[in-house]
């Protein structure tokens, strides 16, 4: 039995690189056939892509709490001992600010009308003039109307929803953990519309907030004033006269202050060079697919025992590559 096992054949599974390279060569035509089909297409896609410009701002927030929150927490525990209950604490300005950026109703309320005409209708930019290009099947510039035509329940004029979608698509937000700073991103065909939404942006944002914190520390001094009549004791009146005092503060700031929130680190610019499309990387990167697919598609020939199918696209091909070659 040990001489019969001996005897046996091996069975040869390794793979024979000779044999692998011998089929690559063999249809090396349609190797480079396929790959150049592939490098044309990209190259074209690549062309047809209009330039994208990116305008960033840098943003450092003034407070890390809101001012009204911070104030009555200071004196929460003095005033619980008294039996006054004051307002809880809220989150991070600059926090709530970048949640508002990409905030539906933020958009709708700041920007929506401001931004639908290049957000929506824009297809590209002129250098020469510094114009955006404007889609005249979308919208009529002479007669300020929007054109499109769109099937129900879409309308001419874009929706909220779908303009909110390229907005959020266009402009980011992030911050650095480490410093705290927080980096805005707008994105746009035309750098000029960039700058100018960035620098919108970041306005209304400060509006937004400006508003909000008047609206609470006003609603706060009323509170204060309606507790301050229910407490007879003497250090609290000088407890309730200092939070006063700090909401009547923000509310000087509010109306004096035109960045409310951030301090601007970098302004907003309307970038010379595009930041999109990297057109050598998808050249690139769709031409190297190409020649792979075209390598795996000879070898799953060649193994599957279809050489006869190789044999034949090969001499279709010498022909064509021969009359190229002799033309140059």
């Amino acid at each position: 039995m040990s001489d019969n096992n001996l005897s046996a054949p091996l069975v040869d599974d390794e793979i024979d690189l000779k044999e692998l390279f011998s089929a690559l060569w063999q249809s090396k035509l349609l190797i480079i056939l396929v790959t150049g089909v592939f490098a044309a297409g990209a190259v074209m896609y690549a062309l047809s892509l209009p330039n994208i410009y990116q305008s960033t701002a840098i943003l450092a927030s003034k407070s890390q709490g809101s001012g009204v929150s911070a104030s009555l927490q200071q004196y929460a525990g003095l005033a619980s001992l008294a039996g006054v209950s004051l307002p809880g604490g809220e989150s991070s300005d600059s926090a709530r600010a970048l949640k508002l950026i990409h905030s539906k109703s933020f958009f709708q309320d700041y920007l929506y009308e401001d931004l639908l005409v290049e957000l929506m209708a824009v297809v590209g930019w002129n250098a020469a003039s510094g114009a955006p290009s404007i889609d005249s099947d979308v919208y009529n510039l002479k007669t300020q109307s929007w054109v499109r035509d769109v099937a129900p329940p879409l309308s001419a004029k874009p929706h909220l929803d779908e303009a909110f979608q390229r907005y959020s698509a266009l402009v980011s937000v992030s911050t650095d953990a480490k410093t705290g700073f927080s980096t805005l991103s707008v994105k746009h065909f035309s750098p000029v519309v960039a700058q100018k939404w960035a620098v919108l942006v970041i306005g209304r944002l400060n509006e937004s907030l400006k508003v909000e914190k008047v609206a609470e520390a006003n609603a706060a001094i009323a509170y204060l004033v309606e507790q301050s009549k229910q407490t007879s004791l003497v250090k609290m009146d000088e407890v309730f006269s200092r939070l006063i005092e700090d909401q009547t503060q923000t509310i000087m700031l509010a109306s004096v202050s035109d960045n409310f929130l951030f301090d601007i680190i970098q302004r907003p610019d309307a970038p010379l060079l595009k930041s999109e499309p990297k057109r050598a990387s998808i050249c690139v990167i769709v031409t190297l697919l190409g020649g792979m697919l075209s390598v795996l598609m000879v070898l799953l020939l060649h193994f599957s025992g279809k050489m006869a199918v190789l044999d034949r696209i090969d001499q279709r091909l010498k022909r064509p590559f021969s009359l190229l070659i002799l033309n140059q």
